[in-house]
């Protein structure tokens, strides 16, 4: 009998974590950074996991600056800082020490509350979805994380 694509993560010691699909077609996921809970965008092209400036006193985030300059989504050359040390927490899945990018993220927010979708706080980006060896199931809508 064949496996599905769950059963086989789950044996392979995955966890699976549930995706909400937007009005924006992105995928929106819950996840804990040093332990305060945030909104996020799944996003596979952006190549760090960023949080907007906004979120530093939420997650209780320690700043340096950054010689990146960050360009995405309509916006190029954007100051950054970065964030080193970080505990993230994603379903069953953590990690320490996880560096995040912090940027100005009106332009994403203001995108997605016209688009009546809810604000985030950041971006889960293919450093931590590397890290993490995902596994995207689009139709089912879940995001699966090794331990």
């Amino acid at each position: 009998m064949e496996k599905t694509l769950q059963e086989f993560l789950l044996d392979k010691g995955y966890v699976k974590v549930k995706l909400r699909f937007t009005k924006t077609n992105h995928f929106e996921i819950k996840a804990t950074i040093n332990g305060h809970k945030g909104l996020f965008i799944l996003d596979t092209g952006a190549s760090n996991s960023c949080v907007g400036f906004e979120a530093v006193e939420t997650f209780k985030l320690k700043t340096e600056d950054s010689v990146i300059k960050a360009a995405g989504a309509g916006a190029t050359d954007m100051e950054t800082k970065m964030s080193k040390k970080n505990k993230i927490k994603i379903g069953k899945w953590k990690r320490n020490k996880v560096v995040l990018v912090l940027f100005n993220l009106t332009h994403v927010n203001t995108a997605l509350i016209n688009h009546n979708s809810k604000p985030v706080d950041g971006i889960i980006g293919a450093d931590i979805l590397k890290k993490a060896k995902a596994v995207i199931d689009y139709e089912k809508k879940y995001l699966y994380l090794k331990l």
